[in-house]
């Protein structure tokens, strides 16, 4: 069992490793900046099952690091949430298969509320529907699954959430994001104390940089 175990750890590091790192991770973050930062717009992050739990972690994730976003679930979208979108917002959809017809209808009507709203995609599937109507496109690289049957969203997710990590922390360090910025955020648990220390310790030797927000 302990082998086995070893084995599916190593698969999901490999596929990890594996991530092809293209423009679209460039563009991607260009248009967070651009429209959240400059813009003050935010980011509107959906996917749907277990890509739409990814999509929320990413969203939270952004939020407390200085980058304002929000989940938007895309079935609720059309029972009047879609409402939430606003102008200089950003898309960031996930769909493995890239044929999820959920978040394909969720970018039709987005776009009959806002034309012209930025949609980024992460997906296996770079000749998809979703794929080709985005303006910054993230492939995952289509890692098989771990998952005996291939069908449980297992590897993929894995590497979902790793994409969203590089976006995350890739913004932060375009803003010039601080321990201090991140207490005002995060004031309650361990992390919070943990960021009001550090800023603390930051705050008497030089000034905490600065970026934009």
């Amino acid at each position: 069992m302990k082998e086995a175990i070893k084995k599916i750890i190593e698969q999901e590091a490999f596929a990890i490793k594996n991530i092809p790192v293209g423009d679209g991770f460039i563009r991607a973050i260009d248009l967070i900046y651009q429209n959240v930062h400059e813009k003050k717009g935010k980011l509107v992050a959906s996917g749907m099952g277990k890509a739409g739990q990814i999509a929320l972690n990413i969203a939270t994730t952004f939020s407390s690091t200085g980058t304002p976003a929000i989940f938007l679930h895309p079935s609720d979208s059309q029972h009047g949430d879609l409402g939430v979108i606003q102008e200089n917002d950003v898309l960031l959809l996930i769909s493995n298969s890239g044929k999820t017809r959920e978040i394909i209808e969720l970018v039709e009507l987005a776009g009959n509320l806002r034309p012209g709203l930025p949609v980024i995609v992460i997906s296996s599937n770079p000749e998809g529907k979703l794929a080709k109507n985005a303006d910054a496109f993230i492939y995952t690289g289509n890692p098989k699954e771990v998952c005996p049957l291939g069908l449980s969203p297992t590897t993929s997710t894995t590497v979902m959430t790793v994409i969203g990590d590089a976006l995350v922390v890739s913004l932060m360090g375009k803003i010039g994001f601080t321990a201090e910025d991140y207490a005002k955020r995060h004031h309650g648990g361990y992390l919070g104390d943990k960021s009001r220390l550090q800023a603390k310790q930051v705050a008497p030797s030089q000034p905490s940089p600065k970026g934009k927000e």
